[in-house]
C-alpha cells in the first residue's frame, strides 16, 4: 500500500509541479511580482497533497522565533521536502540553493522571478560573492533567507559538514541566525521513491547574535543544531 500511494503521489507531484510552471511562467510576463504566490500556492499544494496520499504531516516547533521582516533561517536538510515546506512557513521565503536548477527549462526563470538566490557550490570565493550581493537584495526585500549549512541532503542522524556560507551571510546581513532541526528525511528519504506515513518535526531553535568570531560562531551553531536533533528526537520518541 505505501508504495502504491508513494506512486501516486510523486505522479501528483510532477503534474502539478508541471501545470504550476506553465501558470507562473505565464503570470511571469504578465506580472512577475506575482510569480511568488504562485510558488507559494505551489508549496502548499504538494504539503496538502502528502498529508492526504501519504499520510505525512508536519509540526513545526517554535515558528514565533521567526520574525515577519528579514530573518537568516540554517536547517537541516534531509529531504526533498525542505526544498519547498518553508514557502509555506514564513511570509517571504528565500531559498538559497544550487545553480543546477536554473539550467531547467522555464524553471530556471521562475527562480529567480520569485526572489530565490542560486548558487554554484563550486565556484569558491566568486560564488560567495555572488550569495553575499543577492543576500544584500533580499534582507531589502524584507526575506526570511532559508540556508542549508551542510549544502547537501544528508541522512537522518548523519549530518554532513557545515560550509562557509553560512557564516558569510550571518557576517554580511547582521542577522542572527536561527537554527533548525528536522527529520523529514524519516518519512521522504533522499532520493527515495518511497513515502512513509508519519509526522516531520521542525524545530526551530533561539536565534544565535552574529560576530566576528567565525569559528567561535561555528561551534555555537553547531551546538544549537545538535542540541536541536536531541530534542526533535526526544519529542519523536515521545510520540511513539
Amino acid at each position: 500500500m505505501i508504495m502504491l500511494r508513494s506512486a501516486l503521489f510523486n505522479a501528483v507531484f510532477f503534474l502539478t509541479t508541471f501545470l504550476y510552471i506553465l501558470a507562473a511562467t505565464i503570470v511571469r510576463l504578465i506580472s512577475p511580482p506575482r510569480v511568488m504566490a504562485m510558488a507559494v500556492a505551489w508549496a502548499h499544494t504538494l504539503v496538502f497533497a502528502a498529508r492526504i496520499i501519504c499520510g505525512i504531516r508536519v509540526d513545526v516547533t517554535g515558528l514565533d522565533r521567526i520574525p515577519p521582516g528579514a530573518a537568516l533561517i540554517s536547517s537541516r536538510h534531509q529531504s526533498a521536502f525542505d526544498t519547498f515546506v518553508w514557502l509555506t512557513l514564513v511570509p517571504r521565503c528565500c531559498y538559497v540553493l544550487k545553480q543546477e536548477l536554473m539550467r531547467i527549462p522555464l524553471f530556471g526563470g521562475l527562480i529567480t522571478a520569485a526572489g530565490m538566490i542560486p548558487i554554484d557550490r563550486d565556484g569558491g570565493a566568486s560564488a560567495i560573492r555572488m550569495l553575499l550581493r543577492e543576500s544584500d537584495r533580499a534582507v531589502r526585500q524584507g526575506m526570511q533567507i532559508v540556508i542549508f549549512p551542510e549544502g547537501t541532503r544528508s541522512e537522518p542522524g548523519k549530518p554532513g559538514a557545515m560550509q562557509s556560507g553560512i557564516l558569510a551571510l550571518a557576517t554580511r546581513t547582521g542577522l542572527p541566525i536561527i537554527p533548525v532541526a528536522t527529520d523529514s528525511g524519516c518519512c521522504w528519504g533522499r532520493r527515495a521513491f518511497r513515502k512513509t506515513p508519519g509526522t516531520i518535526h521542525i524545530v526551530i531553535g533561539r536565534p544565535l547574535s552574529p560576530t566576528a568570531d567565525r569559528p567561535a560562531l561555528a561551534r555555537a551553531l553547531e551546538q544549537a543544531m545538535g542540541a536541536l536533533d536531541d530534542r526533535r528526537e526526544l519529542d519523536t520518541a515521545r510520540m511513539v
